[in-house]
């Protein structure tokens, strides 16, 4: 019993303070937040008691957001602005799907005046259709005038408009064409190259590695980058990766030598006093210690070691006018490193630390070409993260 009268005023606290927040929202003029606290709050046990506050509130929030939205349109169709058909559209839009958010829930009785709260919805198909209609021609007509214009941003814009276009309209005339065009026109072309000013060879592999963008995934909705040029294409930029140094360290093997010798336990011995005798325990037999012995092992240590550092510069270039708009420095270093170790002695000699080298062997030293490429493997993370950071346009 206790349990349960707990359980009632919790949730009797509960629609209390939903019901304060919907109240405040309606004073505030915030009639959807209310109504959709409301529609929450009914879901479930409508006809209750408890719920009248929300029914009452609902009706009134419904009412005069209803009334705010026909007030708004009229002053909108009074203005006979084609720009204002978006915000017409969406007004009949948010009045239609107001009506069908509440309709679930009905009836919803007022207990105390003994009827159901009243809603007063109309069907808004025909001013839905009509305003769409008109939007849709005038977004039409007005992105058809736009793309007169040679401004990219301008046919960015256009192609959002044709975008919505298609979506509240699908199919509507030649849409789909135009927005092909005008991505088209939207779109900066950068064309890449390398410029080796080095006194090495790159390889192959990697002005190919280094050029694939479409490996890279840097294309994006209005950037395409070509490492070839294609005819029919007016490039507005140029990316030029600028190889200024490359520098290969010589293989190098450096030896160590190291002699070590620890005293291990080899058993036991009989203990001999300093005079040269048995020593005994208490029952007359001989005492045993540790026998310690000194062992050694010579160890020769070897390290394979060898670097590349490429150092470059990524320009970004007006193809237009062959204006440098900017420059960032790029580098990067690998490393070949392998230590190894042979022994002469007891292996038992050694730190814990040599084991791991005496199982190891020494390795066939890269190439220089090898270097070089794996150098640019990290390169071409940076050049990426360059590219991502600093567009060509903004």
């Amino acid at each position: 019993m206790k349990k349960s009268l707990l359980l009632f005023f919790f949730l009797l606290l509960i629609i209390s303070c939903g019901v304060k927040k919907t109240q405040n929202l309606l004073s505030e003029g915030d009639y959807d937040a209310a109504i959709n606290r409301a529609v929450e709050g009914l879901r479930s046990n409508k006809s209750s008691k408890g719920k009248q506050e929300y029914v009452y509130l609902l009706e009134e929030a419904f009412a005069k957001a209803k009334e705010r939205d026909l007030r708004n349109l009229d002053l909108l169709a009074k203005d006979k602005n084609p720009r204002n058909f978006e915000a017409i559209y969406n007004t009949y839009i948010h009045l239609n799907n107001r009506q069908d958010k509440i309709r679930p829930i009905l009836p919803l009785p007022l207990l105390n005046k003994g009827r159901n709260a009243y809603f007063s919805f109309d069907n808004y198909n025909s001013q839905i259709v009509t305003s769409k209609n008109s939007l849709s021609k005038y977004l039409y007509d007005n992105s058809k005038a736009l793309m007169l214009t040679d401004d990219k941003q301008t046919f960015r814009r256009v192609y959002d408009d044709l975008n919505y276009l298609n979506q509240i309209n699908p199919n509507y005339k030649d849409v789909i064409k135009l927005m092909e065009e005008v991505q088209f026109k939207g779109t900066d072309f950068v064309s890449v190259s390398l410029n080796n000013e080095t006194n090495m060879m790159l390889p192959i592999r990697l002005q190919n590695d280094l050029l694939d963008f479409d490996a890279f995934k840097m294309n994006d909705k209005w950037t395409a980058y070509h490492n070839q040029l294609q005819k029919g294409i007016d490039y507005d930029f140029q990316l030029i990766v600028n190889f200024r140094r490359i520098d290969v360290s010589p293989e190098q093997l450096k030896e160590k030598e190291i002699i070590i010798e620890r005293k291990i336990k080899d058993g036991l011995k009989t203990l001999i006093d300093k005079n040269g005798k048995v020593v005994k325990d208490s029952l007359g037999n001989p005492k045993k210690i540790d026998d310690f012995k000194t062992i050694r092992v010579r160890i020769y240590e070897f390290n394979q070691f060898k670097s590349c550092q490429i150092t470059a510069q990524v320009d970004y270039v007006n193809a237009k006018n062959n204006q440098l708009l900017e420059s960032f420095a790029l580098s990067s270093e690998s490393v070949f490193e392998n230590t190894y170790a042979t022994y002469k002695g007891d292996k038992r000699a050694s730190d814990d630390s040599y084991y791991s080298y005496f199982d190891k062997r020494g390795l066939p030293f890269p190439t220089n070409e090898q270097m070089v490429y794996n150098t640019a493997e990290d390169l071409k993370d940076k050049l990426k993260d360059i590219i991502n950071r600093n567009k060509f346009r903004d």
